[in-house]
């Protein structure tokens, strides 16, 4: 097999977690009916490697738990980690969304004025929202028990594009009135 590298190369890729020396010689031999040694794996594993040592190329082979992965490379974990941040970040409920629009709306605002205005208990939507960095504990109300005041996060400004609340839509603007019945007096 001239090509023998590439196969590796792509058991490599294609492998979720670190793929042992073992694994690939499996899958070789059962691909090609051909015995290998682990020392001809490993020696295609040490060009493999080699050739990601490249300043140019932005991952690597890594040696992790007894097997062999790509990864990037270190200098670009901070870019990785903030597109990992983003990203989970734009996972919300639906629940999270409503919980969001009211604190965004109605900000600085309460658990329980949350609550009321969903209808539902807002514990988990607000710690999820919390640790998305999306809201932030902006100070205590003066009211009776002094409960936690809510209000949106930087991030929440970033996450929907805009600059300051203001730029959030108008309720006026989003109401649809096309399915309404009857006349329409202001």
């Amino acid at each position: 097999m001239d090509n023998i590298e590439q196969y590796i190369e792509a058991l490599i890729f294609a492998s979720e977690q670190g793929i042992r020396t073992e694994e690939i010689i499996y899958c070789l031999q059962a691909s090609f009916e051909h015995d290998y040694t682990a020392d001809e794996v490993n020696q295609q594993i040490d060009i493999i490697t080699q050739k990601y040592l490249n300043d140019a190329l932005a991952i690597e082979v890594v040696k992790i738990n007894n097997g062999y992965q790509f990864l990037t490379k270190k200098k670009y974990h901070a870019a990785i980690s903030l597109l990992q941040m983003q990203r989970s970040k734009k996972k919300l409920s639906q629940a999270a969304l409503e919980t969001l629009a009211i604190i965004a709306y109605k900000q600085p605002v309460t658990k329980t004025d949350v609550e009321q205005i969903r209808g539902v208990n807002c514990d988990y939507s607000i710690q999820k929202l919390l640790e998305k960095e999306l809201i932030a504990i902006t100070g205590k109300a003066e009211s009776v028990g002094k409960p936690i005041l809510y209000g949106t996060s930087g991030l929440f400004m970033d996450y929907f594009g805009i600059n300051d609340i203001t730029e959030l839509p108008q309720l006026k603007e989003i109401t649809d009135n096309s399915s309404a019945i009857g006349e329409q007096t202001e």
